[in-house]
């Protein structure tokens, strides 16, 4: 006796003949459905937060935090260099997603993986020819002497006969009288948006401005899912930038900038070769 499945396929019951078993290139064929990377699970999140792990950890926005950080609230040097990575991550991954509108997502996915590739042989020959025994306390140093240049000329700058600005109330206790909603948002105000919050900020935004990670956020936004690759940038940039906050110093005097490079160039390349693989049986299948 035929199943039958729907008025619509009597036909085909009648057959019998299971629909899902014709053969591909047959009209009956059920469509196959095209691979989705945003399906996929959270690999872009872990990608994107290992990837901004490795390469920020001694690198220049690391050691800006450690140095401000040692002088100023540690509170406020966080919030100011979060503040700055989360502004460049927005930045970033916006530009990642206007890249596939323009080229199609096989394009993007393909370069993406081989600039992963270049990033990997690239830190590999900086690692080559760099000294085993330096370490993130020489780079820690030149940071500290680049800083203390520009607050001694912006010092400098601030006299030239101009009265001195009037002192700043004190962060730590607000006005009684000040109260309400209004109020309060004004001390959070005053409380953050102050000289050292503002240095902090533009010294890790100009930093981070075309450096690898920043290239690396916007290939990887390109290429996978926009919303998960920006969580776990943010994830590894606040990471990174707590353990500047708490203990640069200390973590910049242990770890090896060789030893770093090398892993951080194995990591790029086992996700290029993870991409381009992923780019040669998966989106291809589109084409």
């Amino acid at each position: 006796m035929p199943l039958h499945i729907s008025s619509g396929g009597a036909g085909i019951a009648a057959a019998g003949v299971n629909p899902l078993l014709r053969a591909p290139g047959s009209p009956d064929a059920a469509p196959v459905p095209a691979p989705d990377p945003s399906a996929v699970p959270l690999h872009s999140l872990w990608i994107s937060f290992l990837v901004i792990l490795v390469s920020e950890i001694g690198d220049k926005t690391f050691l800006i935090a450690a140095v401000m950080a040692m002088r100023h609230a540690r509170i406020t040097v966080f919030a100011a260099a979060v503040s700055a990575l989360a502004a460049m991550t927005a930045l970033s991954a916006a530009l990642g997603r206007v890249v596939p509108a323009v080229v199609s997502r096989s394009a993007t996915q393909f370069a993406a993986s081989a600039l992963f590739v270049v990033f990997a042989v690239r830190m590999l020959a900086d690692a080559w020819f760099m000294d085993p025994a330096t370490s993130a306390a020489e780079e820690f140093r030149a940071v500290q002497t680049e800083i203390d240049d520009k607050e001694r000329e912006e010092e400098e700058a601030t006299k030239g006969g101009l009265p001195a600005p009037a002192q700043a109330p004190s962060r730590r206790s607000p006005s009684p009288s000040s109260s309400g909603s209004g109020s309060g948002w004004r001390n959070l105000a005053n409380y953050l948006l102050t000289p050292v919050f503002v240095e902090t900020f533009v010294l890790t935004f100009l930093a981070e401005w075309g450096d690898r990670s920043q290239i690396a956020t916007i290939a990887l936004a390109s290429a996978d899912d926009v919303w998960r690759v920006t969580v776990g940038s943010l994830l590894g940039h606040s990471l990174c930038t707590g353990l500047a906050v708490l203990g640069g110093r200390l973590v910049a005097a242990w770890i090896s900038v060789r030893t770093v490079t090398i892993i951080g160039a194995a990591l790029f390349l086992v996700f290029g070769i993870i991409g381009l693989y992923e780019w040669a049986y998966g989106y291809q299948l589109d084409d």
